[in-house]
């Protein structure tokens, strides 16, 4: 059957990284677990994907990584004991995350990559279409970014990266793709044509990013396996995507979902820190008394100091 005519119904969370940028705090604990507000930041891409219809998601994960599986697991003595205390809220918050999905797990092993991490998916995904997700990135609830790339996936075939307009001076720090518009109404769709990962400085094909959302058809297993170590000696995904679209022969076209919504980067420190106050804001419990505290915080902080 067509990829284009198969529903995607699994989803692969690469979390194998070691979080060194989050050092000491990742040292022991995985940073996929580090919270953002009152949540792993792995339940929030967990969450996303059920949103989306998929509610079979592998984790491809690494040493010390056994916290992702503790959390998405049952805890039956915590459960009995808030049972017990007829804490019937913080009962059902810590059994969402057991019953959000169906989680698998898989380990990569040798640190090569995203594209190899994508490529230790292939025996649970199977041949049919598959999304990815990965962990730095938090799609605001709000915007179905991957409900829609998985409609462009059934409606036009062959894989499909979110993209998302950057400065030019940081085309750098991306995968980044040169794209043509495909002559129809989708106006936020847009073929792709090229892709560059981390291209120098002034040498970006646009100012389009790929953020941390994919719709990957199968056959992009076979050009991982044949793909060679690129930049940083790494399999990277985006080299494997590339010849997808410079040749859609190998299994189909590269499509483009063009992403104007809300994306929380939890990457690096300082912009973990403003995902956490961004959505903290949001929160109906916790928004009014903290943006009345951060408002005061930041007029005391710009007033005048004293002498």
């Amino acid at each position: 059957m067509p990829t284009h005519h198969r529903r995607t119904r699994k989803a692969v969370i690469p979390a194998a990284g070691l979080g060194t940028r989050f050092l000491p705090a990742t040292k022991a604990t995985p940073k996929e677990m580090l919270p953002v507000v009152d949540r792993p930041a792995i339940e929030y891409v967990v969450a996303e994907a059920v949103r989306s219809g998929i509610d079979d998601v592998l984790m491809v994960t690494g040493r010390n990584k056994r916290a992702l599986e503790d959390h998405f697991d049952r805890a039956y003595e915590l459960e009995h004991l808030l049972e017990l205390k007829g804490d019937f809220g913080k009962l059902r918050q810590v059994r969402e995350s057991s019953e959000l999905a169906d989680v698998h797990y898989v380990r990569q092993g040798d640190p090569l990559g995203l594209g190899h991490a994508v490529l230790c998916a292939e025996p649970h995904v199977g041949d049919a279409p598959f999304a990815v997700l990965l962990g730095d990135d938090l799609i605001d609830e709000r915007d179905a970014l991957l409900a829609r790339m998985l409609e462009v996936q059934e409606q036009r075939g062959g894989s499909v990266v979110a993209l998302m307009e950057v400065e030019e001076d940081r085309t750098h720090l991306y995968g980044c793709a040169a794209v043509a518009p495909l002559g129809d109404e989708a106006d936020d769709v847009l073929a792709v044509t090229d892709l560059v990962e981390k291209p120098e400085p002034g040498t970006a094909p646009s100012n389009l990013a790929v953020i941390g959302r994919y719709v990957l058809a199968p056959q992009i297993f076979e050009i991982l396996r044949k793909t060679p170590p690129g930049r940083g000696g790494e399999i990277q995904l985006t080299d494997a995507l590339r010849q997808l679209a410079l040749d859609p022969t190998l299994g189909g076209p590269v499509h483009a979902v063009v992403f104007r919504g809300r994306r929380y980067d939890t990457g690096d420190r300082g912009d973990y820190l403003r995902a956490v106050v961004r959505l903290a804001c949001e929160r109906e419990d916790l928004g009014p008394d903290f943006r009345a505290w951060l408002r005061e915080f930041v007029r005391d902080e710009d007033g005048p100091r004293p002498e």
